[in-house]
């Protein structure tokens, strides 16, 4: 296993925050990328001196763009992106879901994933004909269910860019991988529900949901694989759960 840059958008809660710990014990330098900056400092406080923060939305393309061009030449090139910010509001059908929640999931699970990724392979991987990039999704990207519409739409494209990604980036030899998590335990829920703790406890009462870390291991495992192997789709379930809509509680 060679050390490598490894920037993470979406690093200060969640899957991310739990990537950026891991992949910098296992000795990566990492980028941790967001937008709450006390966040930030509590990563920088667990990981010591191989980390670099940038604070942005990724929902801004000229933030994006700017904050990842101000990248120290210390944590330069880039070698593996982990697109993993994203969000769901609101659990309601189309008539009378919010224009708001659809703008901010279309702009962040759709939108700012592009903006990050196309700056990391213009400035840093294709100049040196290498990279990774891993995008996190969603069961949601894979089977649609009721009031999910908008959340699964956003999910089912960044599905189709990874399938198209991988295409054109393959003459330049990076690897483009996708992984799909079903239920995980973390403030997705509160988002989605909009602080609701008691809604959001429900999505995970009587069953045992995978946690961050587990999504974070199968990141490690994809990114430390050999460099002729590319792990190209993933999902990834807890016991208790068969699809995206159908779970064993106890």
């Amino acid at each position: 296993m060679s050390n490598k840059n490894i920037l993470i958008t979406g690093a200060t809660s969640g899957i991310g925050f739990a990537a950026a710990q891991l992949l910098a014990k296992q000795g990566h330098q990492i980028i941790a990328c967001g937008r709450r900056q006390e966040r930030l400092n509590k990563l920088i406080q667990n990981i010591d001196n191989q980390i670099y923060t940038l604070n942005f939305d990724v929902r801004d393309r000229s933030q994006v763009y700017d904050a990842i061009q101000k990248i120290p030449a210390a944590f330069r090139p880039i070698d593996v992106l982990v697109n993993n910010a994203g969000n769901a509001h609101g659990l309601a059908p189309v008539h009378e879901g919010s224009e708001e929640d659809w703008d901010a999931m279309l702009d962040i699970n759709v939108k700012g994933a592009l903006y990050v990724a196309k700056a990391i392979i213009k400035q840093d991987m294709i100049p040196q004909n290498h990279g990774h990039i891993i995008h996190v999704g969603s069961i949601a990207g894979k089977q649609a269910y009721a009031n999910g519409n908008v959340y699964c739409a956003s999910k089912f494209a960044l599905d189709a860019i990874i399938q198209s990604m991988r295409l054109e980036l393959l003459p330049h030899g990076i690897k483009v991988s996708g992984i799909h998590p079903g239920l995980v335990e973390t403030e997705f829920s509160m988002v989605r529900f909009k602080g609701d703790k008691l809604r959001a406890s429900k999505v995970y009462e009587n069953i045992e949901p995978l946690q961050a870390e587990d999504i974070a291991q199968t990141i490690a495992f994809m990114i430390n694989s050999p460099e002729h192997v590319n792990i190209a789709d993933v999902v990834v379930f807890p016991k208790c759960q068969a699809d995206a809509i159908t779970v064993k509680r106890n």
